[in-house]
């Protein structure tokens, strides 16, 4: 049997045999493993940066390596933010294209209460950090509206799956859904307003092994050997055309077919998410999250920069009231209904968990006020602090939901036994 890329990537770190390799790989794909490393990467980030040793990590995230050729000679941070998070945005594509085309949004009526949620929790929390920092004078950070609009699904997903063991499996599907459809909006803003300088040449350049790539994996071509190149080409004259490199990973995911039992896109995400989950977005918070705090004088300068008050704002009070209004609203005025497994109280705490906003909104910040700024700084410890406020408040709703869950099972197998 040939080894997939993320077993041929475990094995360069001495995990040497396929069996190893493959056990890690299986292990890198729980939701509470990949939300631990990227809290972990986000963590060592920090301490680094603010340690006596922090010149060293300066220099580690601008060291520069790659070719001249197509604006390729990068910084490490901008390879994590560019070229990692490509990975993820193509695990990203290709959960959306499987949701699409065979999942719960494949069904109108059915996604609608999750897809309206996704919609609200975008839309409010961008109004929330515009008034805010409106109302703080802060004529210059509207550039930075979008930074609260996204819901990171690794690190959401691994707080569910911690303390949600008891939790109906339709408040998973109605997080991932929406969490899915948030991803797809955020790469919409993201290409739309964070591109600065479109180059049309490269950019159409792009589409030409865009092309052979979806040919071949339509064909059910599955050699990386024969891919890799393709898709590395695809990213590369995206990245050269000014759209943010990322979108390359998410065109190269809705390329792969999702339809049939045992399909294309489920094979490479499968064979991905390790990477993803293991590497690429822990590496990506480690070189991202790190700023320098100065203390508790720093670290209450920074929470009260009006672009920190409304991000937090915006992932803390936004995200709930704009997940819960809509969810409200479209169960209200239209035909789509709310899961008859879930009550109100689930979705609020779900709601409140959707203020994750870790990756793409580090992402978000960096493009919007341009990577190792003072407000750029700002912006990490204010999407580390309202991430982590909107975790622990849901953790502690859910919780109290998951004791109420595991009570009713204990009372149905007790009255199973009593019956039988």
């Amino acid at each position: 049997m040939s080894r997939t890329p993320s077993t041929r990537v475990l094995r360069l770190f001495g995990l040497g045999s396929r069996a190893e390799s493959r056990r890690v790989a299986d292990i890198l794909r729980a939701e509470t493993v990949g939300g631990a490393l990227l809290l972990a990467g986000a963590l060592l980030g920090m301490l680094w940066a603010n340690s006596p040793w922090a010149h060293g990590y300066e220099a580690l995230r601008s060291f520069e390596v790659g070719p001249a050729a197509l604006h390729l000679r990068l910084d490490l941070a901008t390879w994590a933010a560019d070229g990692l998070l490509a990975v993820f945005f193509f695990v990203a594509g290709l959960e959306l294209k499987r949701e699409f085309t065979a999942g719960d949004l494949r069904d109108p009526r059915r996604a609608a209460v999750p897809v309206a949620a996704a919609v609200g929790g975008v839309l409010v929390p961008a109004v929330a950090y515009l008034v805010t920092t409106s109302l703080a004078g802060a004529a210059d950070a509207g550039r930075g509206w979008a930074i609260p609009t996204a819901t990171d699904i690794a690190f959401a997903l691994a707080v569910l799956a911690v303390i949600g063991r008891h939790l109906p499996a339709a408040l998973r599907t109605f997080l991932l859904t929406l969490a899915v459809v948030d991803d797809l909006l955020a790469i919409v803003i993201i290409a739309v307003f964070y591109t600065e300088h479109l180059a049309p040449l490269p950019l159409l350049g792009a589409a030409v092994p865009l092309a052979v790539f979806s040919l071949l994996v339509r064909r059910g071509v599955r050699a990386w050997w024969l891919l890799l190149p393709l898709a590395a080409l695809t990213w590369a004259l995206v990245h050269a055309s000014g759209v943010h490199a990322t979108v390359a990973g998410v065109l190269l995911g809705f390329a792969v077919p999702a339809r049939g039992d045992a399909t294309v896109a489920e094979h490479f995400e499968h064979r991905f998410r390790p990477l993803s989950a293991g590497a690429a977005v822990p590496v990506f918070a480690f070189l991202s999250a790190g700023v320098t705090i100065g203390g508790v004088d720093g670290l209450g300068r920074a929470l009260t920069d009006p672009v920190a008050v409304g991000v937090v704002a915006g992932l803390v009070l936004g995200k709930p009231l704009g997940v819960m209004a809509a969810t409200w609203l479209v169960s209200r005025l239209t035909h789509a209904e709310l899961d008859e497994n879930l009550a109100w109280v689930d979705v609020a705490g779900l709601a409140v968990l959707a203020g994750i906003g870790f990756t793409v909104s580090l992402l978000v910040g960096e493009l919007a006020f341009g990577a190792g700024s003072a407000r750029d700084a700002y912006v990490k410890i204010a999407v580390l602090a309202g991430s982590l406020t909107a975790a622990l408040l849901a953790a502690v709703v859910l919780r109290l939901r998951d004791n109420v869950y595991r009570r009713i099972e204990q009372a149905q197998a007790g009255q199973a036994v009593t019956d039988s």
